[in-house]
């Protein structure tokens, strides 16, 4: 698998990493599936793994799935979540924090430690000093580096105009923008991917598949979206031709739509099995698109380039939508 260098860390990385959101006991796959798909992962080449406290048990699932594991790799989690209630101005609540993800991974240092979701202060508020974006968090991972405790601090957010300032600090070595950067959505390159480039910040792509959205064709696309405005509909439509032209799948299309932009170090995959990992290291191994590919998908983006006021976050293909303010993430 090619390997790329993960911004200022100087990590030597795959540029597919293994996304833990759904490496997990909960759904219908279970744990021994998750653990395999894990595995098999790292076999074919996949040496970053990206967990948070806040997915499920996905790092006691993990610990469980690298014991024992003969090939190298690095591991990433997050701060935020835990322990509940959770208090984001509490620094000792935070070391706590990582203890436990210390002792559910069965480590004894993470590898890259990510500020989960600091662009939304809805979520989680972790700035005293909304100026220079300073707050308990900032002095902890002072901390947490000094006693080598972690190697490397990131950010991981899922807004395309709120992280860059946080960016601008320089604090930090690596950024994980999620929902912002696909084949259809490409809101990151205004301002993430820019100031990542000036920090010399390592890029890493969440849901490249924009949370399913973009992993199978959805029928709601013919048969009527309301939650989708009609150029997103028409957007849809013209990809999925464009696709049958070239024949291509939607994950092929989209994970090595990734690869083919150097600035991308790593693109999470969201795998829930071993032949899930398989797919999606073929497609990647299948190399960057072509320049006239990308051309063509460049033109299909650019028919929405910004995402509608009032289109759901997360999209309800296959679930029920209840209007505005009830699809949530």
């Amino acid at each position: 698998m090619e390997r790329r260098i993960l911004g200022r860390t100087g990590l030597e990385v795959g540029v597919l990493g293994m996304g833990g959101l759904y490496v997990s006991s909960v759904g219908d796959r279970g744990r021994d599936e998750a653990c395999r798909a894990v595995r098999r992962a790292l076999e074919l080449g996949v040496n970053y793994v990206d967990t948070a406290p806040s997915y499920a048990d996905s790092e006691e699932v993990l610990g469980l799935a690298l014991e024992g594991v003969t090939q190298p790799y690095y591991i990433a989690t997050k701060l935020g979540g835990r322990p509940q209630p959770f208090d984001a101005q509490d620094k000792d609540l935070l070391r706590q924090s990582v203890e436990e993800s210390l002792r559910l991974l069965k480590r004894d240092s993470i590898d890259i430690l990510l500020v989960h979701e600091p662009d939304r202060p809805g979520q989680h508020d972790w700035w005293t000093d909304y100026d220079n974006f300073h707050g308990p968090v900032c002095d902890l991972l002072n901390e947490l580096k000094a006693e080598g405790v972690i190697r490397f601090t990131g950010l991981g957010g899922t807004t395309a105009y709120q992280l860059p300032p946080i960016m601008a600090t320089g604090s930090y070595d690596v950024v994980l923008t999620a929902f912002n950067y696909s084949l259809l959505w490409r809101e990151s390159t205004i301002s993430i991917f820019p100031e990542a480039k000036r920090q010399n910040m390592g890029i890493i792509i969440g849901s490249p598949l924009q949370q399913g959205a973009l992993s199978k064709r959805h029928p709601q696309i013919e048969t009527g979206a309301r939650w989708l405005s009609p150029p997103r509909q028409e957007q849809f439509k013209r990809l999925y031709a464009f696709l049958d032209e070239v024949e291509l799948s939607l994950p092929e299309a989209a994970l090595r739509m990734m690869v083919s932009n150097p600035e991308v170090s790593i693109v999470l995959t969201g795998a829930r099995s071993v032949e899930e990992v398989e797919q999606n290291v073929r497609a990647i191994e299948a190399g960057p698109l072509p320049s006239d590919v990308l051309a063509r998908l460049d033109e299909i983006a650019d028919m929405v380039p910004f995402r509608p006021c009032e289109e759901p976050f997360g999209l309800p293909f296959g679930r029920a939508y209840k209007g505005p303010g009830h699809a949530g993430r």
